[in-house]
C-alpha cells in the first residue's frame, strides 16, 4: 500500500526539479508515476508562462501523457542531445547517487534519454534512499527474449536469483516498448555496483541493466515532512 505522504512528496520533488528549466530547452523525461507529475507541471509552464519546450519521452506511457497535455514531442533521433532530463529511481544510494531503475520497465529507453542529457536530475520520495544498492531491491534487466533462460542460468552461477517479470492485466511476461522481456535479479546487498554492472553487461542477451551509476548530478528528495532535500554528488 502506498503511504499517504508519498504522492505529495513525489510531486514536491518534481516541482523543485523543474525549477532550472529555461524556455527553448529540449527536455527528456523518464517513466513512471513520479514523471507523470512532471508532465503536468511542464504543461503548466508551457501554458501559463509561454515556455517553448519539447519533450523526448522514454516510453509510450510518457509519450501519450505528454500528447494528452499538449506538449510537443521529439524523438531522440531528432533531438540528438537533450538539455535536461528528469527521471525517477527505485533506489538511490546516498553519497554516490548510484541508482537502481527499471521498475516501470523502460530500462533501455530511459538509459538513452538519461545519457543524452547535458544535465540529469532525479526526483524521488525519501523511501527510495538507501545506504547501499540491492538488499530488498532487485536489479531489473532488459533481456533479448530468446536468451532469458540462458541469462537466468548465468546469474544463478554468479550467486544471484533471477525471475521473469510477469504482466499485470495480461497473461505472460512483461514486454518492454522495445519488444524485450524483463528479469528481476536479486544479488542481496551489492558491495561493488560497478563490478556487478560490468559482469552483467558482459552476458550475451542482456541489453540493459537497472544499475545507473555515475549519471545523476542531483537528486531531489521529497521528505515526509513536506520539504525537499537536494542531494549532490560528492
Amino acid at each position: 500500500m502506498t503511504l499517504p505522504w508519498i504522492e505529495d512528496a513525489k510531486r514536491k520533488a518534481i516541482l523543485k526539479a523543474i525549477e532550472p528549466i529555461k524556455t527553448g530547452w529540449i527536455i527528456g523525461l523518464g517513466s513512471g508515476s513520479t514523471i507523470a507529475y512532471a508532465v503536468k507541471e511542464l504543461a503548466r509552464l508551457r501554458r501559463d508562462r509561454k515556455f517553448d519546450i519539447s519533450i523526448v519521452p522514454s516510453s509510450y506511457q510518457i509519450e501519450q501523457l505528454s500528447i494528452q497535455n499538449g506538449l510537443p514531442i521529439m524523438s531522440l533521433n531528432e533531438a540528438v542531445s537533450i538539455d535536461y532530463t528528469i527521471d525517477g529511481a527505485d533506489q538511490v544510494q546516498q553519497g554516490t547517487l548510484h541508482l537502481v531503475k527499471g521498475g516501470g520497465g523502460a530500462l533501455l529507453q530511459e538509459r538513452l534519454v538519461d545519457v543524452a542529457a547535458h544535465d540529469l536530475a532525479i526526483a524521488v520520495d525519501q523511501s527510495k534512499l538507501s545506504t547501499h544498492l540491492g538488499g530488498k531491491q532487485s536489479i531489473p534487466l532488459e533481456v533479448h527474449p530468446p536468451a532469458y533462460r540462458y541469462v537466468m542460468s548465468v546469474i544463478a552461477k554468479m550467486g544471484g536469483r533471477a525471475r521473469l517479470r510477469e504482466g499485470g492485466g495480461k497473461v505472460g511476461p512483461v514486454i518492454t516498448d522495445n519488444g524485450n522481456v524483463l528479469l528481476d535479479a536479486d544479488f542481496g546487498i551489492i558491495r561493488d555496483p560497478a563490478s556487478l554492472e560490468r559482469r552483467l553487461k558482459a552476458i550475451p542477451g542482456i541489453l540493459e541493466t537497472g544499475l545507473f551509476l555515475k549519471l545523476a548530478k542531483r537528486v531531489y528528495v521529497g521528505l515526509r515532512n513536506g520539504e525537499v532535500k537536494i542531494l549532490k554528488h560528492r
